[in-house]
């Protein structure tokens, strides 16, 4: 079977098919079906990761997550950013009327009911979440979090006609140099990185013949890569925290408690306005975070207390402390996991689902947090300043 989205490659000897899919088609389900049982392959490798793979598999997977742990290992942000990057193509694949990645599930069905091996080639999604956030810094994560989620006010229709182009290299590439442009971390860390390491897994993959089957995204450097040798475990590590970000976290309160003790040595009332204002800055901001997301009043108030400490400890965070406090008071069911595929389709799902709405309390309460602490601590300096005019 040929055509444009399938690329048949030699490589050492062995013959490797690539299949280019756009992940709510329709038409790309029927073709990596037709495609494997009519070239029935030594192997079918797929783009998915272990994570993944288990939930697709698993539909009831979501009833087991632990939110509580999630806030407390740090990782809420960086699943709420995947949710909503997983909410546009929940989006389409609604209009549609298929599950998202059901491409993906037929090549791994159509792989058993020819007994192919199968083969996960994809990087584990929270290492690439985790690579993505740390290769921005403050600024680069607030466009980010607000570019995505103004994507959850989306709400215009293609037609099939449409989405089938989407599968031309040519659009994808345009689309990804453009979005490149305004995050060109973006781009390594989700596309170029994971080229490399899914075009590795591909090229070890056991057998004499291979399909493939991928998002149409990735096909233009797979194939480039599969020329090439690429180190598994160092695209598969996590990287450490920036040095400097450690040092500018810790550098800032510590300058700004000197500035205040400073202060208090030769004007006490001066100190106090200080210490108010750091008080009242961290918290009001934090809390007025955890009010924009509707959080419980024990959640917003949680939020304005421990804000001005926690804005002295870079390890700790304010939304960690009211997200728990939300997670406590209105603690997820099995139905809000039930329903998060459908609540991911718009923003009032978001806030309306506990699950994502904890997330949301999380992510504005730090948010309000860190201005407040850029506001309070330019007044602060401010003060200071004055003492010597």
């Amino acid at each position: 079977m040929a055509g444009e989205n399938v690329h048949r490659l030699e490589l050492e000897g062995r013959q490797v098919i690539l299949v280019g899919t756009a992940h709510v088609s329709q038409k790309s389900v029927e073709e990596v079906k037709a495609i494997i049982e009519e070239e029935r392959p030594d192997t079918v490798c797929v783009e998915l990761c272990q994570t993944r793979y288990d939930n697709i598999a698993e539909a009831d997977r979501w009833h087991n997550t632990d939110i509580i742990k999630i806030i407390k290992e740090g990782k809420a942000l960086i699943l709420l950013i995947s949710l909503i990057m997983s909410s546009y193509q929940k989006r389409l694949a609604k209009q549609f009327g298929i599950q998202p990645g059901q491409e993906m599930l037929q090549a791994i069905q159509s792989a058993r009911e020819t007994g192919a091996n199968l083969c996960l080639v994809d990087r584990d999604i929270q290492t690439t979440m985790i690579r993505l956030w740390r290769s921005f810094g403050f600024w680069g994560k607030m466009k980010l979090f607000y570019q995505l989620v103004l994507s959850l006010l989306w709400d215009e229709e293609i037609t099939e006609e449409e989405l089938e182009k989407m599968k031309s290299q040519d659009m994808l590439t345009a689309a990804l140099n453009e979005l490149s442009e305004a995050f060109p971390e973006f781009k390594r860390v989700i596309i170029d990185e994971r080229d490399q390491y899914i075009a590795e897994k591909i090229r070890t993959a056991p057998g004499q013949k291979v399909v493939a089957v991928l998002g149409a995204g990735h096909i233009a450097g797979i194939k480039r890569e599969l020329l090439r040798e690429h180190d598994l475990e160092s695209l598969a590590a996590v990287p450490p925290g920036s040095k400097t970000a450690q040092v500018i976290g810790w550098s800032i309160p510590l300058l700004l408690l000197a500035v205040i003790i400073s202060t208090f040595s030769v004007d006490r009332d001066l100190g106090l306005q200080q210490l108010w204002s750091w008080v009242l800055w961290c918290g009001s901001l934090s809390a007025l975070g955890a009010l924009a997301a509707w959080a419980h009043p024990l959640s917003i108030v949680t939020a304005f207390l421990v804000a001005p400490i926690t804005a002295l400890n870079p390890v700790l965070a304010a939304g960690w402390f009211a997200g728990l406090t939300e997670a406590l008071v209105k603690k997820p069911n099995v139905k809000d996991f039930q329903n998060l595929s459908e609540d991911l389709h718009s923003l009032k799902g978001f806030w309306r689902n506990k699950v994502t709405h904890i997330l949301l309390v999380v992510a504005l309460c730090n948010l309000g947090c860190s201005i407040g602490t850029f506001v309070a601590g330019a007044d602060i300096l401010g003060k200071f300043i004055s003492i010597f005019r």
